[in-house]
């Protein structure tokens, strides 16, 4: 029987009802209402194959991720499996790549934005801007865990509200029901070269833009231990993904390639804006920049919020400093918050200072790592199914489909998404300064292996 994890010394702060918003929250962010844009432009209507296939790979993740977490809930949810069933070194890697991934994309968020706040207030300067977010949520992360959980709560109620509104607007608009608006039919989906009128390849091309658009769902993870039944919890999350995935994504997807000529979709702009603006709604644009900004600052409070669990959680099992370790005593690790939004903030100075040349390397170095971390999910999954129905099949509570074909599959199609992107010119950076991260993480994990051996 394998040895059963330490109490955690967090706060059991979270509800039911702040995981399954941030459950549903976490899966709608900046990269559909804006990056949805440049996959639409590659792919045409055969966009929704493309977040198919990339909501499918993303949903099995999550559904391995929730087996082993319903199983053995710890604040440290992969990085603790990674270490259970492949060893010190993997619990250790993946681990401190998740936590400099949410660090720098954290950075992005904080500076989109300001940048649109900068916009609505020009007197205030976006540095500023920058600083008042980063003291609002590391100030509501130092309080309490109910504080990251009510944010999330109302961020994730009114990004839902919006694509609701959208969704119901968008059909409306299909079926000629709103004013000055006549049915659209199937023109668009079968015109312009039909439904894949770049072909298979564009299909593929919309997979590498929109895949990454999926991360950030594995936080619910992390969270899931800080609840007051962690399994009931996560296992609730997990199984609501599989319609969350496809009624946001895909359905929101379908609304506006039925709605407009795909021709029409530019990189960087957003197709829920062009959507919005065909069909007569004012200040679309507004509208728009509103939602977009609530979601970027609902994922700067869920990375600062994982990537305090996350280095929390290293420092617990000594993969890093101990004196991030301590609680307050209402249950929040302090210092691992702070440790977090340090280098949260000098991520947002590089960013604001060197954009194009120091942050951009950063940004590329952590731009694949998301598929490497989902990779190692799959490997532990693979390990530790076997290992639980072994010893605890009483702990299984969820578990993954088909077993382990489906776990073979997506490890598959993560390596053939790697591969792609190597083929891909605008893409191969973030693969090769990935790769190069990967690798000096796994270094510092083998030399450190080697040193405990040594002891």
């Amino acid at each position: 029987m394998h040895e059963p994890l330490p109490a955690e010394p967090l706060s059991h702060g979270l509800k039911q009802r702040h995981l399954t918003m941030l459950g549903l929250g976490g899966v709608i962010g900046a990269g559909l209402f804006v990056g949805s844009g440049a996959g639409i432009a590659v792919a045409g209507p055969g966009i929704v194959v493309s977040y198919l296939i990339a909501g499918a790979i993303a949903m099995l993740v999550m559904r391995m991720l929730g087996e082993m977490s319903a199983a053995m809930p710890a604040s440290g949810s992969f990085s603790v499996h990674a270490e259970r069933a492949l060893g010190r070194w993997a619990g250790f890697s993946v681990g401190w790549l998740y936590w400099f991934l949410l660090v720098v994309v954290l950075a992005v968020e904080a500076t989109g934005a300001a940048k649109i706040a900068n916009g609505w207030a020009p007197g205030v300067p976006q540095w500023a801007w920058v600083l008042i977010f980063m003291v609002v949520f590391t100030a509501a992360n130092l309080a309490s865990v109910k504080n990251f959980g009510e944010f999330e709560f109302w961020f994730a109620a009114l990004k839902i509200f919006a694509i609701l509104a959208f969704l119901v607007l968008g059909l409306l608009a299909i079926f000629g029901v709103l004013p000055d608006t006549s049915p659209v039919g199937l023109s668009n989906l079968t015109g312009r070269g039909g439904f894949l009128p770049t072909g298979v390849s564009g299909v593929v091309s919309g997979v590498l833009a929109v895949i990454f658009a999926f991360g950030g769902l594995e936080v619910v993870t992390i969270a899931a231990a800080e609840s007051d039944d962690p399994v009931r919890a996560v296992g609730r999350a997990v199984r609501s993904a599989v319609w969350r995935i496809l009624f946001f994504y895909v359905g929101s997807m379908l609304v506006i390639v039925t709605l407009l000529p795909w021709t029409s979709m530019k990189p960087g702009q957003s197709p829920y804006v062009a959507v919005l603006d065909a069909i007569g709604i004012p200040s679309a644009g507004q509208i728009m920049n509103i939602v977009v900004f609530v979601a970027l600052l609902s994922a700067l409070n869920a990375n600062l919020y994982g990537s305090s669990r996350m280095i929390f959680s290293l420092a617990e099992r000594g993969e890093a400093p101990r004196g991030l370790l301590k609680v307050s005593g209402g249950g929040v690790p302090r210092r691992a918050v702070l440790a977090s939004v340090a280098f949260g903030f000098v991520s947002v100075l590089l960013n604001l200072k060197w954009p194009d040349s120091v942050f951009l390397y950063m940004l590329n170095a952590v731009g694949a790592v998301l598929l490497f971390v989902w990779a190692l999910i799959a490997l532990s999954q693979l390990r530790l199914r076997r290992r639980i129905e072994r010893e605890a099949p009483e702990t299984l509570s969820l578990k993954m489909w088909a077993f382990p074909w489906l776990t073979r599959a997506a490890l598959a199609a993560m390596g053939a998404v790697l591969v792609l992107m190597l083929f891909d010119a605008s893409a191969r950076p973030q693969v090769l300064w990935s790769a190069g991260a990967t690798a000096v993480v796994l270094v510092v994990a083998g030399v450190r292996e080697l040193r405990t051996r040594r002891v």
